[in-house]
């Protein structure tokens, strides 16, 4: 757990504490039955991005994804790291005030449960796949469901991902869920509606 410490100071050193809403302390979650999470959050920063975050030794591994994820085996998207995430910020939806590291509104726009898609007698972690720079993983969401693969590219030195739907059942090419199911699972709200709100609150939290 000693590299899960390292890597949440890295996200805690980009905030501060009496100025964001964002969590900071790396609360503990009660143990799920179901598997691991993963979150994916709508980012309305400088630049409209999707935050996947998958449940990985303990932090959320975290990728900014500028188009979202797709339902069509043929769509490859970009997935850039970021630092590693508490589990708390699963939870997290509001507005980051500006003049902050990332300001801007953030909504959930899906969660749920994931497996690891490897099945081998003594099957790779999703930690070792992400080491070795490709995991496999069934995402069991409110809006996505099915596999994805992480693919770690080649140019730049390996720095940026692939996101990319795996031909199964839950495969779509039809649907464009980023585009059409804009709002937030956890609240039915929109990035406007949160904003709005949260302006109104006076608080941004």
């Amino acid at each position: 757990m000693a590299q899960s410490r390292d890597t949440l100071e890295r996200y805690r050193q980009k905030r501060e504490a009496r100025r964001t809403p964002e969590p900071i302390a790396d609360e503990a979650r009660r143990e799920q039955n179901d598997g691991p999470i993963f979150v994916i959050q709508l980012h309305d920063a400088s630049t409209r991005h999707y935050d996947f975050r998958l449940e990985v030794d303990g932090v959320l591994k975290s990728w900014a994804v500028p188009k979202g994820p797709s339902t069509d085996p043929r769509v490859k998207r970009l997935a850039i790291p970021t630092e590693d995430h508490p589990l708390a910020y699963a939870d997290f939806e509001g507005v980051i005030p500006a003049g902050e590291y990332g300001a801007g509104t953030v909504l959930i726009w899906d969660r749920g449960h994931y497996r690891n898609l490897k099945e081998d007698n003594a099957p790779p972690s999703v930690a070792e796949q992400l080491a070795d720079g490709h995991a496999t993983v069934w995402l069991e969401g409110e809006k996505l469901r099915g596999g994805y693969a992480l693919i770690r590219t080649r140019l730049e030195q390996g720095k940026d991902w692939l996101l990319v739907k795996i031909d199964d059942e839950a495969a779509d090419a039809r649907r464009n869920p980023t585009s059409t199911e804009p709002e937030s699972v956890r609240s039915g709200r929109t990035l406007e509606q949160i904003a709005a709100e949260e302006d109104q609150d006076g608080n941004g939290h």
